[in-house]
């Protein structure tokens, strides 16, 4: 296997886990939009730190709303850091790839003009 053909794959697994990356940001941003919706339509008079309700009360989907929203938050922030890092790594091997493809087309023109030259001498 040459070493442009095994960055090549790289790349295409990187591809592939920054869109799973992607995926669990759009996961993360549902569940937490739909925490957030469940708790304002379903608990009354919720107290909140920001966007976060703190004061749970003794309805049940005061709790459920929280954990959605606490799993959104936390699915959208491993979605979007996996994201940048699978980007910045695919950014890598394509670089990497770009110097492989290089130097084996540099290879490649010696081969020629030394079979040009070659020819030339007989």
């Amino acid at each position: 296997m040459l070493f442009s053909e095994y960055l090549h794959e790289k790349a295409e697994e990187s591809r592939h886990n920054e869109t799973v990356g992607y995926f669990l940001a759009v996961l993360g941003s549902i569940f937490f939009v739909g925490g957030l919706l469940e708790t304002v339509i379903m608990v009354e008079n919720p107290e909140w730190f920001l966007i976060i309700p703190y004061h749970l009360t003794p309805h049940p989907y005061s709790l459920l709303g929280l954990s959605l929203i606490s799993i959104g938050l936390v699915l959208l922030c491993l979605g979007i850091v996996l994201s940048v890092h699978f980007a910045r790594e695919r950014a890598w091997y394509m670089k990497e790839l770009h110097k492989a493809h290089a130097t084996e087309e540099q290879k490649l023109k010696r081969k020629q003009r030394l079979k040009v030259e070659d020819r030339e001498k007989f």
